[in-house]
């Protein structure tokens, strides 16, 4: 028995890895985001990571508050959760506003009020996908996964079979209102992450983490 399904599993990997490792969702503008109207196609980002960005010339450096609003979740026609469950789809936004907090803290000041020297930020979780069970794990050992995460991870590409999550960062200046930054981006682990392919939501909460951890390195 299972050695039939193990067979069962190699012959859908081998079959996944020739189909460039199962179907891969790319974001979009979506189109009920407030600051959709403003970006564009982010031609200087060759990861595929970031495909649509606003952004204007802005001194970070200036800022040292932020006020996080509450993640919203993406409700328009043009979402990407699948069919994924409501109850994971705020799993992910809690862990959004706690990840993402956590970073934030590092660097501002976490403040309730409209000021100077203050940002806004808002985050809208726009889509994501689980890891296949099982399979994704399989897929880092089974030498036609082993491949394709081989090429995967040397260009810093989507892992076989793995989850991802989607969202939009919107950047303003508190005081005014006044858009300075906004982009699209899809973020997930390292191809060779195994700790990411156990449990459904494991791929995409590292992806928030890494996506934490770029938001930061723009503000700094």
């Amino acid at each position: 028995m299972r050695s039939s399904i193990a067979l069962r599993g190699l012959g859908a990997l081998a079959l996944c890895a020739g189909m460039g490792g199962c179907a891969s969702v790319a974001p979009v503008p979506y189109s009920e985001m407030a600051s959709s109207a403003y970006m564009a196609p982010d031609k200087s980002d060759a990861s595929g990571r970031v495909p649509y960005r606003y952004s204007t010339p802005v001194d970070w450096r200036a800022y040292n508050k932020v006020i996080l609003d509450p993640v919203v979740v993406y409700r328009g026609r043009d979402h990407q959760f699948g069919d994924m469950s409501g109850k994971d789809k705020a799993t992910l936004a809690a862990y959004m506003q706690s990840c993402f907090t956590e970073r934030l803290r590092s660097r501002f000041a976490l403040v309730q009020e409209r000021g100077p020297n203050t940002l806004r930020v808002r985050l809208t979780l726009t889509g994501a996908v689980a890891n296949t069970p099982v399979l994704g794990t399989l897929s880092r050992f089974d030498m036609a996964g082993a491949v394709y995460n081989g090429v995967q991870a040397a260009r810093d590409g989507e892992g076989m079979m793995t989850g991802s999550v989607i969202y939009g960062v919107e950047i303003f200046d508190a005081t005014t209102s006044r858009l300075l930054s906004a982009y699209v981006t899809k973020q997930y682990p390292a191809a060779y992450d195994i700790k990411a392919t156990a449990g459904a939501l494991a791929a995409a909460t590292a992806g928030l983490d890494k996506g934490a951890d770029a938001l930061m390195a723009q503000l700094n």
